[in-house]
């Protein structure tokens, strides 16, 4: 039975396994950071910890970066930004006439909320880190209190300030043209006041005092306006889209806003529903406004759907954001993916588990050979990543051979060599055993201990691209406690350790952050871990994105945990929502940039750009197939069939595909069997095929009887 609220239960609370290491020490040092790990690493505000501090922080539509004394305003305060279309950035047509990326210009300083304490000893901390929220303070040194302090939470409608005693200073590199203060106050004890900037923009500052004088702010130059006496209370800064009714609302939400965000949710059948709950503080009169992305707006339930406004703002990579009144969200999505098994399946013909007897026939000569392969030496690799992807291959392979051809001898055969090739990571014997690292509180791979490269495996060690990587030792073991559900008991605390690295749902469970990797505002995951970066978070690979949500949802199944299954199942509803919107363009897509969408695959997802290539391969195959691989039972509830004719349509059609002769070709042909699985399975049988089109984690097995499933053969 699943519990009412499916995020409510950790995973487990014990510490991982014992054969994982415990280390105390981490490449990346915390910098500022005043929280108590378990601590996150793949979240929105990491550039405040991580290099110079000085990296933007992307809060939807808003951005804010400590200004660290440098630009136009030689600022020590937080300087805010928001950028319209019309100031974007675009590159070269390069394929399928779209250009080949877009992005945001970084380091306008709009305005900067700063304090007269501040100077060359500033000192950056933070505090009260959740999966959903930072609080970021600046002190005029290292040993004294912060002077200012800005909660963040993703979607805030106004960047706010916290003052006791310090001195308010509002900044500006792009320069003042007319400051006013307003008569009349909004509220009580709120005071008000209008910047018109040289480039054309307003810009509303708010200020509610909790004792103390009123904020009087004095025009020094046309860069620095100076409260004329110390403050105690909030200040916020909001940019006024000068829309109707916009300065009203932003007017009736002055004083209020979010420091922190409860999510909950529940399923029933088919249907999740998510809510996200703000805790605000602030002001007692007016609401709690935050903005919400296209993909929220879309899903919202009727009762959040009535407290949508009117007043929108452009977002750097995921279209307009929409004022919401009110301090709740619930997001419905009606058709989870709760029936797909392990089987291929069809968006109308649900699972298929029936092949005919040629089709079959056909299969196991390929499975025969391919169950001979040498598991052991194909997956004990110096890369969980690739050895992962190796295990996965196997996995499925033997379950086609046992559940879909029926040949039962075969598969015992093949298992138990699967078994001793995933008992070496079970055991944590692989080349570059796990390390259990509690400084920032998961489980890496050891190999940038051993050989001081911060970029060996991918990253790994430094959380990067963690639920690619345990994604697919999580599917295979999903695989083979399918086969084996003793097995599956016997490995749960490992799995179970890789599970809850990237995707701990409890602040229970206190050896690993929740969520690390999915982000529930944007409704997709983020790869990039312990970094700093200018364009902020990134994520490649869509479909992997998809995988490791797969792979959750049948390790729940096959381990009876209802809970994990159905917030799987939740996040592959979304996901499949939000790239829609974000990662894969169809024709009609109205989110992105037209310049861009006829790419119909993002390449890399920026929080600040979106650059269609890849990090390993300036290819066609290779930008559009990262986004296919690997090809499961969920592809076509996410790669829809509309979206995969287009895209074959624009880039593989009238025998361009002949022209690809490396293992993206089989990704290729095994994403087009969506729309046309007789021309998959013809290839893929074909006397000419050639071995080298085949990915290391792709199987001859597994794509036959994908498309022999999808095409009835």
């Amino acid at each position: 039975m699943v519990s009412n609220d499916i995020f409510a239960e950790p995973i487990d609370t014990k510490a991982p396994p014992s054969n994982i290491a415990v280390r105390q020490d981490h490449p990346v040092p915390r910098k500022g950071i005043q929280t108590k790990a378990p601590l996150q690493t793949n979240k929105f505000y990491s550039n405040f910890f991580l290099g110079d501090q000085l990296g933007p922080t992307y809060t939807f539509p808003y951005s804010v970066q400590w200004a660290g004394g440098k630009g136009a305003s030689s600022s020590w305060g937080m300087s805010c930004s928001h950028i319209d279309a019309h100031q974007r950035v675009f590159g070269q047509e390069k394929f399928n006439g779209a250009v080949s990326y877009y992005l945001n210009p970084v380091g306008i300083q709009s305005m900067v909320i700063s304090a007269k304490e501040l100077g060359n000893g500033t000192h950056l901390s933070l505090d009260s880190i959740t999966a959903f929220s930072a609080r970021v303070g600046l002190s005029k040194d290292s040993k004294s209190p912060p002077a200012v302090l800005f909660p963040l939470v993703q979607g805030m409608a106004y960047i706010t300030a916290q003052f006791d005693g310090a001195l308010p200073l509002l900044q500006t590199g792009v320069y003042f043209k007319t400051m006013s203060r307003i008569t009349r106050e909004p509220k009580e004890q709120v005071t008000k006041y209008t910047f018109n900037l040289e480039d054309g923009t307003t810009w509303r500052v708010y200020a509610w005092k909790s004792k103390g004088d009123d904020l009087d702010l004095e025009v020094i130059n046309n860069g620095l306006a100076q409260s004329r006496k110390p403050f105690h209370g909030i200040v916020q800064v909001c940019k006024d889209p000068g829309t109707p009714d916009s300065e009203k609302m932003l007017d009736d939400g002055a004083g209020i806003y979010p420091v922190a965000v409860a999510l909950s949710g529940s399923a029933s059948g088919a249907t999740g529903n998510y809510s996200f709950k703000f805790q605000k503080e602030g002001h007692q009169a007016g609401d709690l406004y935050m903005y919400a992305l296209p993909h929220h707006v879309d899903s919202f339930n009727s009762e959040t759907k009535q407290r949508v406004q009117k007043t929108q703002l452009q977002s750097t990579t995921k279209g307009t954001a929409t004022l919401v009144k009110g301090t709740e969200w619930t997001m419905v999505e009606p058709h989870m993916p709760v029936d797909i098994g392990f089987d291929p399946w069809h968006p109308e013909k649900g699972n298929i588990s029936h092949l005919s007897d040629k089709a079959k026939s056909t299969i196991r000569a390929a499975a025969a050979k391919e169950v001979s392969q040498d598991m052991i030496s194909q997956s004990n690799l110096d890369s969980m990543y690739f050895s992962g992807k190796a295990l996965a291959k196997f996995a499925t392979i033997l379950y086609v051979i046992n559940n879909l051809i029926g040949d039962k001898a075969l598969a015992q055969t093949g298992l138990g060599q699967l078994k001793a090739a995933f008992a070496t990571f079970a055991a944590n014997k692989q080349k570059f055993p796990l390390t259990h690292e509690t400084a920032w509180g998961g489980v890496v791979s050891s190999a940038s201990y051993v050989t001081g490269d911060a970029g060996v495996d991918f990253g790994n060690t430094y959380y990067n691209d963690h639920h690619f990587h345990y994604g697919y030792h999580i599917l295979a073991a999903a695989t083979i406690g399918q086969l084996d559900p003793e097995w599956a008991k016997a490995n749960a605390d490992y799995v179970n350790t890789l599970v809850r690295d990237v995707a701990n749902p409890s602040a229970k469970d206190g050896f690993f952050p929740m969520w690390r990797n999915f982000d529930w505002y944007h409704g997709h995951s983020w790869a990039h871990g312990l970094y700093a970066a200018m364009d902020g978070k990134d994520q490649e690979s869509s479909s992997e994105d998809m995988m490791h949500a797969y792979a959750l949802k049948m390790w729940g199944k096959v381990t009876g945990n209802a809970d994990l299954e159905a917030r799987s199942n939740l996040q592959l509803a979304i996901i499949s929502r939000s790239l829609q919107s974000y990662y894969l363009y169809r024709d009609d897509n109205s989110v992105q940039p037209k310049q861009f969408i006829g790419n119909k695959v993002a390449g890399i997802l920026f929080e600040n750009k979106v650059d269609h290539t890849t990090y390993f391969d300036p290819h066609i195959e290779a930008i559009q197939g990262i986004h296919m691989i690997p090809i499961l039972p969920p592809t076509p509830f996410v790669r829809v069939s509309d979206f995969v004719r287009e895209e074959w349509d624009a880039f593989f059609s009238n025998g361009r595909i002949d022209n690809i002769r490396n293992a993206w070709k089989g990704i290729i042909y095994a994403s087009y069997a969506t729309v046309d699985p007789k021309k998959a399975w013809e290839f893929f049988t074909s006397k000419t095929f050639d071995p080298q089109w085949l990915d290391g984690g792709a199987s001859l097995t597994w794509f036959m009887a994908y498309a022999a499933a999808l095409g009835d053969i």
